[in-house]
């Protein structure tokens, strides 16, 4: 009876072990996100006191949408003639904010 009783609580300290490990990396891939995350608040927090930001800003593309067919792509006049065309905005804002500032300096430099 105490042999079972020693297994049974070997197996669990070694599954208490194992799940330990676990939450230790979420932790600390969690820990890296949230770094990650507060510098990118950071830049973006920077990037609205700065003027520059919004004169960077470049007004939206326009893609083109055939409704038939559902794809996005050639410009009016690479149209077929047997589809009809519908524009949709496209907005090529970069998404991070790193990506703005790495536009910006281009910009800048240019």
């Amino acid at each position: 009876k105490i042999w079972f009783q020693n297994r049974r609580a070997r197996t669990k300290l070694k599954q208490t072990e194992v799940d330990c490990e676990f939450l230790k990396r979420c932790c600390e891939n969690l820990t890296e996100e949230n770094r990650r995350l507060q510098k990118e608040l950071q830049e973006l927090k920077a990037l609205k006191l700065s003027p520059q930001f919004y004169m960077q800003m470049a007004p939206p593309t326009t893609l083109t949408m055939c409704p038939s067919c559902e794809r996005v792509g050639a410009p009016p006049s690479q149209k077929s003639i047997d589809h009809q065309h519908r524009k949709l905005p496209f907005y090529p804002w970069p998404t991070s904010a790193s990506q703005v500032v790495q536009r910006q300096m281009g910009a800048l430099h240019h």
